[in-house]
């Protein structure tokens, strides 16, 4: 049985024998941790295997802008057999850079993450408080169609179960989503903590909201790789985690400094081999 399936047949024609990603061990169970896009390769038997998908942090705002969000968070169980599985991760989102044009002052939606036909989302941009999008005083974040968690400012992006929206700021920058709460004042979201290495891990923080001469407050980003936000360059969020970026500050001068860029996500398999 793999641990935390109850109530489930367990299909299975022999132990699993698969190669791909980094390779780790629990006792009887197999684990493949995959940073970057390659392939899951089955080349016997089959079986239920675990899987934690999380999608690319967005990137954060730029002058004073809202944190990200953490990328969109799944786990859950699968069927595979012999074939090959491609795995797609997903890249953190670009933090919005200073000076240039208005459009740009925005951080980017993360990429998503895949595994069989399974998808993490990318989290949503922190948005910036200067160019087209600064809508009524508040930093309104951006999201994806079916987004992860909510950048900075977002007002409703919690989708499908995998994130929390951030929250909406005027003046003070509001931090991102994590996959397991929304943002508190300017802090980022927490994530979701998984064990499925063995190790328990935080997973799919929330960026820090950027400060400025309003507040020189630094925002902490979220428990699973949410960077911090600052009063001059956003920190970026932890690749591998899918953290959200920072939002980046502004200075009482009018100084402005861009955000962080979003952590990279992971996608993670685990099953018993022996």
């Amino acid at each position: 049985m793999i641990p935390g399936i109850t109530n489930t047949l367990f299909i299975s024609s022999g132990f699993i024998v698969a190669t791909g990603g980094t390779i780790t061990y629990d006792g009887n169970f197999k684990i493949h941790t995959f940073t970057s896009s390659s392939n899951f390769v089955v080349t016997s038997g089959s079986g239920l295997v675990t899987y934690l998908l999380v999608g690319g942090g967005g990137g954060g705002g730029a002058q004073a802008g809202g944190g990200a969000g953490g990328g969109g968070y799944l786990t859950g169980t699968s069927l595979v057999s012999p074939q090959t599985y491609a795995i797609d991760v997903g890249a953190g989102g670009l933090g919005g850079y200073s000076p240039s044009t208005a459009s740009s002052y925005n951080g980017q939606n993360g990429g998503n993450s895949t595994f069989n036909s399974i998808l993490a989302y990318g989290g949503g941009g922190g948005r910036s408080s200067n160019g087209v999008t600064y809508i009524s005083g508040d930093l309104n974040g951006l999201s994806t169609t079916f987004g992860g968690s909510g950048g900075g400012g977002n007002t409703g992006n919690n989708v499908a179960g995998q994130g929390y929206e951030g929250g909406s700021g005027s003046g003070i920058a509001a931090g991102g989503g994590g996959a397991g709460a929304n943002t508190s004042n300017g802090n980022g979201g927490d994530g979701l903590q998984s064990s499925i290495t063995g190790t328990a891990t935080y997973y799919a923080g929330g960026g820090g909201g950027g400060g400025s001469n309003f507040s020189s407050t630094q925002y902490p980003g979220g428990q699973g790789g949410g960077g911090t936000g600052n009063t001059r360059n956003g920190a970026p969020g932890t690749n591998g985690l899918g953290g959200g970026g920072g939002g980046g500050g502004q200075s009482g001068s009018g100084s402005r400094y861009p955000g962080g860029d979003g952590g990279s996500g992971v996608v993670i398999i685990r099953y018993q081999y022996q």
